[in-house]
């Protein structure tokens, strides 16, 4: 079987070829049953049946209006007809175009036997004379089809990010390059002893991290300000006694919401008592509203910077020999003291944010590693500036990725995954991209491409992370990461 056609989502697929030539099972089987508009179903709606010839008219501008109001809503729409009206085609390609959306045209040029073969057993046939008509006109009307077309072979609409996931999975089966993988944790709707069955089956799947969000109430991309939400490094205490391998850390640490020498004897002591697994993730905090909401006063983005660029140097002096007396911008530390020592003989610090000129540039000078979002030109981009950035302080500093991800076993598992946990007034395919939900092998591809960007580990916040189970089809993607 031929490798599927992968189309980005949302977009407009039209179906051509003659009666009985396979469209609409074709359909069936890769569209769910509401993005397909079929003519003889709208035959059905306004005349006595499909087979009601006299009802085609009004069936068509029915069909016409159907497919103008969902291209409008940029939903994926099927348009199941005999597609060889090169006028209709026309026009359905202009609303795609009007409306920013990707068009093909699926051509099914099935034997003329084998159409009549299918005819035969159909319980309601397409008249005789009908067929061979529309067998004659497919005949002139196939080499003829504008745009781009195809034959028929399997197709999967997916979000941007797995276009060419099918590639690059192969790449990784022929030559497998390796990857860490840290699970983020930013939803707190179980009890303690589901987040440690959760963190014990992160260790089996073969996660390298887990991380928290340090926040004190739910952020308002992910829920609501009322919903359960554990304190970070208290959490990470947690999860250090009932983990033996996994580094611990907050991705990232506001750096208003604590003193930092506080925050230097707190990540010391998550060190010794994990036995040196701990991760400094450090960032700007940006939440105002979390501030105002404890009373906490929040500094200008100037004054914030001064902090990071403190703490970014103060951090490595507390952990390390002595006790030497620090003053920085804002920060005076008369004794970086802290005992005990961390057990590592240095704790990573991971920088959250892609600002291109000051935040990748701090985590050049100062940072192990630069934690940054967005699609694969953007990774690309930010890498070549964090490269830039270390490369004149004299450095090398890893690149880091976060991003949400939905993994189901095959599409119809992605589809109901999708479906389950998107809001009910949101549009499956935008959700769908937002949670980069696809199957494990579409991931495999994803990370693929991110670890040949630069990136050297992926963090994942799985939106169905209620209990251990989302893990095991995690292990499979991670499995194809091991060297």
């Amino acid at each position: 079987m031929s490798e599927p056609l992968h189309l980005p989502a949302p977009c407009v697929v039209i179906l051509a070829g003659p009666g009985a030539s396979g469209k609409s099972t074709w359909a069936a089987e890769h569209f769910a049953a509401d993005q397909v508009v079929g003519s003889d179903q709208l035959r059905a709606l306004v005349g006595a049946g499909e087979d009601d010839i006299g009802a085609s008219t009004d069936a068509f501008d029915l069909l016409d209006r159907i497919v103008e109001r969902r291209l409008a809503r940029r939903l994926t729409t099927v348009i199941d007809t005999l597609g060889m009206d090169a006028a209709r085609r026309a026009r359905w390609r202009d609303l795609a175009a009007a409306n920013d959306l990707p068009c093909v045209t699926v051509a099914f040029d099935t034997p003329a036997a084998e159409c009549r073969e299918r005819n035969r057993n159909r319980v309601k046939r397409i008249p005789a004379d009908v067929l061979t008509g529309q067998l004659r006109t497919w005949a002139k009307v196939r080499d003829t089809l504008e745009g781009e077309v195809h034959p028929v072979r399997p197709l999967r609409v997916v979000p941007d990010a797995f276009l060419e996931a099918g590639s690059a999975a192969q790449r990784q089966r022929e030559q497998p390059t390796g990857l860490r993988f840290g699970l983020h944790i930013g939803q707190f709707g179980f009890d303690s002893t589901t987040l440690r069955a959760i963190a014990s089956a992160a260790e089996q799947a073969g996660f390298d991290a887990i991380y928290v969000m340090d926040h004190f109430r739910q952020i308002p991309q992910i829920g609501r300000a009322w919903d359960d939400f554990l304190e970070s490094y208290t959490t990470l205490a947690y999860l250090a006694a009932g983990t033996d391998r996994v580094r611990l850390g907050a991705l990232v640490t506001g750096i208003t919401y604590r003193n930092v020498a506080h925050l230097g004897k707190i990540v010391s002591t998550l060190d010794v008592l994990s036995g040196g697994r701990a991760v400094c993730g450090l960032g700007l905090a940006w939440f105002k509203q979390e501030h105002q909401a404890y009373g906490w006063p929040f500094p200008s983005t100037s004054e914030r910077y001064a902090l990071l660029e403190d703490a970014l140097q103060l951090l490595p002096l507390l952990w390390g020999k002595g006790s030497p007396r620090f003053e920085g911008k804002v920060i005076t530390v008369p004794e970086a003291l802290c005992y005990p020592r961390p057990v590592q003989p240095h704790i990573p610090i991971v920088l959250g944010g892609g600002g291109e000129r000051r935040t990748l540039k701090l985590a050049g000078q100062y940072a192990d590693a630069a934690n940054v979002f967005g699609d694969l030109p953007t990774v690309r981009r930010k890498k070549r500036v964090l490269d830039e950035h270390a490369g004149n302080a004299g450095r090398a500093v890893e690149l880091t990725h976060l991003s949400t991800v939905l993994v189901g076993d095959d599409d119809r598992h992605v589809q109901s995954l999708v479906d389950k946990h998107r809001r009910r007034n949101q549009d499956p395919a935008k959700y769908a991209a937002e949670v980069n939900a696809g199957t494990v092998a579409d991931h495999i591809g994803r990370f693929r491409e991110l670890a040949e960007a630069g990136v050297a580990e992926v963090m994942l916040r799985l939106p169905d992370l209620t209990g251990p189970e989302p893990l095991e089809r995690m292990a499979k993607v991670i499995q194809a990461f091991t060297r």
